[in-house]
């Protein structure tokens, strides 16, 4: 969960029980790896990582439920993997399934009554009208993917009763998932086909109307399951109809197809693995109880507590992350801070629409997961940012095994860290590897290999190793000294890495390989079978570990409520790291009864301030001078930052005045590294962030600062990143406010100091402010807004943007904290009118951010960004501020569907500043355009200038507009453009200009369907329009024969200044004849 500081150094060792011998790998003390959690378990209970997580719906809530009692028998022949399906009872020789009907009514009889629970009423006659309302229509031409069709049908023909209940088995897991956003319409399909009963289809709508989609998926593979063959054969059938709508689905139904025919071949894998001899049950058993001591507890490095190592049990601080089976392509930014928010956004996004599927730990190996559906052995790697918690990933994935709850078919596990492997720096064989770290191995190790395909070996750190290891280099499998044959062969490590996961070495075995992204080019050429990303902690994950984290759940209720509340903290949250320092830092206010609640840090310089308070507090005392000690620590921490270095060697202590203290062990871990056969000890800070907060503290207070603006200029000038955390850090400590509480330690920050960073911040904002047309213009003034929010100072925010009335930001991607800073600067300033925020990446959470500031500005651009239905509902209820200035607002393209449309068309009743909206390429289609249309039958309704273009607006719809329309007088700009219209939707809404009080000036009718049999109606409507200036006919298809007309309309319509016609069907004959009208007439536009 936490692994504090993976970049260089982690916050807590997982070296829980110390182990013996091991000449290769003496490492002692290591970083502490932190894990922080509370409620305890039991040893052995499911915490979540385990096979064993079947249960049914009970009490109202619905969890996964058990297979049907012909399942369970058949899967007990032989292991506990999916693939192990034998025939055992409840099959014969032939593959019949035998049915227990009497075990799973109950389980059905559980399920529906569960579902019941959730005091949702649909009556059945209404349940066909809300599955159109919340599912897709069956049929799509969206997907660019061939149609797999006509060849998986075929397979559906040959597979048998047997095959189609392996398949299901096998995928159960993934098609949960898969088929959540399309459950409902795959129940009315087994009901069409007579295999739910009217109770059971109202049982898994009423779920997904509820919006429990997850429990109504896991509710829809219980029922098919526990009906039998028919009932799997039809479900699968169903899955070809629905697979365009469901891209993970599709993904499934594709990747079946690839493996061929016969599904036994892949799903088996686990069956035929060689039985443990019985005189090596022994050893295993032993191995099984050394690793469960090495990784059942968590030693924590506390830092800001008087014992600075604390231990925890495993099962007592795991908190679980998520985890996705696919690593997304995308560099990402391993300062999480500036970038990280925006990424679970878009992967929440992204998950409901379909595209990622979360992984488990148990399913890394011999499951659906695999690229490649292989016997013999597979390797896997799982990719994530520093501090997000793969280590520790790696420890529970220990424990588990060694606890008997997942892997069961492995019969050793053998796990080595990279950052161990770097301190041998000679030839050695995986005999010897493995007997430094697991003596008691050393004389059955012959027998050991005798199986490889009961062998896991994992791999913790690749991004950390020197070694070097290029599986793109085809020398490896030619030149004799890069081959590894077998585990006596004395080779490098790297070799010996290389072979086990290319399955040239001990072919059969499995490999886990754990990285941060940056590391993950090495692996594109290796033989990986599965490639999973951590994401970190989304959704109530984030809660979970504050719930863990603390003993007292009042104070992690308390400070979990104060994390969520702060825009910045909250987005921080995400990684265990962060989470692990707002613990450290903020439960001391909630469990000390002195600390007055508005002291509470709220931004990234506060909070560090009473992390560095808490390390003086608590380790000031120990030292002569902690004051200049912390300065040479900050000076060694700037040149760090400069230098891109986050590992610092003795000699730097020394070069920096330092030595080893328990006072510098609260900023510095400690680490232990081997180079030329000599241990040596290297220093890092539990977090990057902490490095760069003492580094700004060091250059704020060191007495020789004398102008400390040139540093900040220069600093900032830097065009890589590496200083625009220390330059916020720097700003913020310019607030009295912010930095009080280290003047006890520290005395009165220099005041000189104060004013030229204030200055230096000033004339930053003034600078950028007027310079966005480059994407590098606009990141210097969001850097500069930054520096604004960390120093708190509302003053200095007014005089440095008093003058700014426009602000873009258009195609420059914002995070939520960015989102934060800027709603910020916009609360502070009146001024602020015109807010560009056009294709910025801003989604719901990012949107809720700016919330209190938008209703502030007059023209809001918000096109381009996936805000959703929710995202629409933020902007509605500014809408809805009785302070509201908004007169125009971009929401083209946000994802808007039924239930922002709702709410928007309510805020729209009730506003009377927004003369200007414009809705196009949203996918609204005639009921929602209605609802829209309907705020401009309001009489207070102000709005001028309306963009429907693309929305998905047919002739039916032009009924609602033809009545909006001849109901408004103030509307004068109508944009229309790719509906299908058609001419009988033209004709309505020709029929709508005819009205007296229709003020239309500009209309839009580009790519509508418009032939010549409609042209006629227009031209007739639109003549007795004195006020139309401006007329688009593009991309339609109009002839010749509507020349007359269309020339008639432009001499005797005197104020028509511009008629655009290209495009349409014309003869060479007929764009001379209406471009001969050029001219007629003063400021006449024809353009044909």
């Amino acid at each position: 969960m936490a692994e504090g500081g993976d970049w260089g150094g982690d916050s807590v060792a997982s070296t829980s029980k110390k182990q013996k011998g091991g000449k290769l790998t003496q490492v002692g003390k290591f970083l502490k790896r932190l894990r922080p959690g509370t409620s305890s378990k039991k040893d052995g209970q499911n915490t979540g990582t385990t096979t064993e997580k079947q249960s049914r719906i009970e009490n109202g809530t619905l969890m996964e439920c058990e297979p049907a009692e012909e399942e369970r028998e058949q899967c007990q022949s032989r292991g506990r993997g999916i693939g192990d399906v034998g025939h055992g009872p409840g099959t014969d020789p032939s593959g019949k399934v035998h049915h227990d009907r009497d075990s799973s009514n109950k389980e059905s009889s559980s399920l529906i009554q569960g579902a019941e629970q959730q005091n949702v009423v649909t009556p059945i006659h209404n349940i066909a009208e809300v599955g159109n309302r919340t599912a897709a229509p069956l049929t799509s031409t969206t997907r660019k993917d061939t149609d797999l069709t006509p060849t998986f049908s075929e397979l559906l023909t040959q597979w048998n009763d047997y095959q189609f209940f392996q398949l299901t088995k096998f995928y159960r897991e993934r098609l949960k998932q898969a088929i959540e956003e399309g459950v409902e319409n795959l129940g009315f399909m087994m009901r069409r086909q007579g295999c739910f009963s009217e109770q059971e289809l109202r049982s898994v709508s009423e779920l997904t109307v509820k919006g429990n989609r997850r429990d109504s998926s896991t509710l829809f593979h219980c029922l098919v399951m526990e009906k039998g063959n028919r009932a799997r054969r039809v479900m699968w059938e169903s899955f070809v109809k629905m697979q365009n709508e469901l891209p993970k689905l599709h993904k499934i139904l594709k990747e079946i197809q690839e493996l061929g025919p016969d599904p036994q071949e892949y799903m088996n894998i686990a069956r035929g693995l060689a039985e443990l001899p019985s005189h090596m049950e022994d050893v295993q058993q032993k191995h099984k109880e050394t690793l469960k001591a090495q990784s059942e507890t968590l030693s924590v490095n506390t830092i800001l507590m008087k014992e600075k190592v604390k231990d925890f049990l495993l099962l007592d601080r795991y908190a679980e992350l998520t985890i996705i089976s696919t690593v997304r392509d995308l560099t990402l930014v391993e300062h999480e801070l500036l970038a990280r928010g925006r990424d679970h956004e878009e992967w929440r996004e992204e998950c409901l629409r379909g595209k990622l599927e979360k992984i488990r730990t148990d399913q890394l190996f011999h499951s659906s997961f695999a690229r490649s559906k292989s016997r013999s052995g597979s390797s896997a790697s799982v990719a994530g940012v520093p501090g997000i918690g793969k280590t520790t990933m790696v420890q529970k994935i220990v424990h588990d095994w060694a606890t008997g709850k997942i892997y069961q078919h492995f019969q050793f596990v053998f796990s080595f860290k990279f950052r161990d492997l770097n301190t041998i720096n000679c030839r050695v064989t995986l005999r010897e590897l493995i007997q430094d770290q697991y003596p008691y191995l050393g004389n059955v190790l012959g027998e050991v290999w005798k199986n490889p395909e009961g062998l896991l070996f994992i791999f913790d750190g690749l991004d950390e190793f020197k070694g070097g290891i290029d599986f793109a280099d085809s020398r490896r499998d030619t030149e004799p000294q890069h081959q590894c044959p077998d585990p006596e062969w004395w080779c490098e490590v790297s070799d010996i890495v290389y072979s086990l996961i290319q399955h040239k070495l001990l072919p059969g075995c499995s490999v886990l390989v754990t990285t941060r992204p940056t590391a993950l080019h090495l692996l594109e050429k290796a033989e990986i079978s599965v490639s999973a990303e951590i994401l970190g902690f989304v959704g109530e994950e984030r809660k979970e570990y504050f719930t863990r984290y603390f003993e007292d759940q009042t104070v992690a209720a308390a400070v979990f409520k104060h994390v969520k509340e702060n825009e910045i903290l909250y987005t921080m949250s995400y990684n265990p790291s962060y989470c692990w320092t707002l613990g450290l830092t903020l439960g001391p206010f909630f469990t000390q009864t002195h600390r007055a609640p508005q002291q509470v840090p709220k931004t990234i310089t506060q909070l560090y301030c009473y992390f560095i308070y808490n390390i003086l507090k608590n380790h000031g005392r120990e030292i002569e001078s902690p004051r200049e000690v912390l300065l040479r620590v900050g000076q060694m921490a700037f040149t760090g930052v400069a230098e891109k270095n986050i590992v610092f060697t003795v000699g730097d202590l020394i070069k920096n005045s330092l030595q080893p203290s328990q006072f510098l062990s609260g900023f510095l871990m400690e680490l232990l590294e081997r180079e030329d056969s000599a241990q040596s000890v290297v220093y890092t800070f539990p977090h990057l962030t902490i490095q760069e907060f003492v580094a700004a503290l060091a250059q704020f207070m060191s007495p020789d600062r004398g102008n400390i603006k040139t540093l900040l200029i220069e600093a900032h000038g830097m065009t890589d990143g590496r200083f625009e955390v220390f330059l916020r850090f720097v700003a913020g400590l310019s607030s009295p406010r912010t930095a009080w509480i280290l003047e006890e330690f520290l005395g009165k920050f220099p005041h000189q100091t104060i004013c030229r960073v204030i200055d230096w911040v000033k004339e930053e904002v003034n600078r950028r402010a007027g310079n966005t047309e480059s994407e590098t213009g606009k990141r210097s003034l969001l850097n500069t807004l930054h520096y604004l929010f960390e120093s708190q100072n509302p003053l200095l925010a007014q005089q440095t943007l008093g003058s700014v009335e426009n602000l873009s930001f258009r195609a420059l991607g914002l995070t939520p904290i960015d989102c934060a800073v800027l709603s910020h600067a916009i609360r502070l300033c009146d001024t602020i009118k015109h807010l560009d925020l056009e294709c910025c990446c801003i989604q719901c959470e990012g949107l809720q951010r700016l919330g209190p500031a938008l209703h502030k500005c007059q023209e809001l651009r918000l096109g381009g960004n996936d805000l959703g239905d929710s995202g629409v509902k933020l902007v509605s209820a500014a809408l809805r501020n009785p302070d509201c200035k908004i007169q125009k607002l971009w929401l083209n393209s946000v994802g808007l569907t039924d239930f922002g449309a709702k709410d928007l068309a309510s805020a729209l009743s009730t506003n009377s500043s927004l003369t200007k909206l414009e809705l196009g390429e949203n996918k609204l289609g005639d009921s929602r355009v209605k609802l829209a249309l309907a705020a401009l039958r309001n009489p207070d309704c102000k709005i001028q200038i309306l963009g429907l273009n693309n929305v998905g607006l047919t002739d039916s719809g032009s009924v609602n507009l033809a009545s909006a329309l001849s109901t408004n007088p103030s509307l004068t700009e109508l944009n229309l453009n790719e509906n299908e219209l058609g001419d009988s939707g033209v004709k309505l809404v020709s029929a709508a200009l005819r009205n007296p009080d229709c003020k239309i000036q500009t209309l839009e009718l580009n790519y509508v369907g418009l032939t010549d049999f409609g042209v006629e109606d227009l031209v007739s409507a639109l003549s007795a329009k004195p006020s139309l200036t401006k007329l688009y006919l593009l991309h339609n298809s109009l002839t010749d024969r509507s020349v007359p007309a269309l020339r008639r309309l432009i001499l005797n319509h005197r104020s028509l200044e511009w008629i655009l016609l290209r495009w349409n069907e014309f003869s060479a004959d007929g764009r001379k004849q209406l471009e001969s009208l050029r001219g007629t007439r003063p400021r006449l536009r024809v353009v044909v």
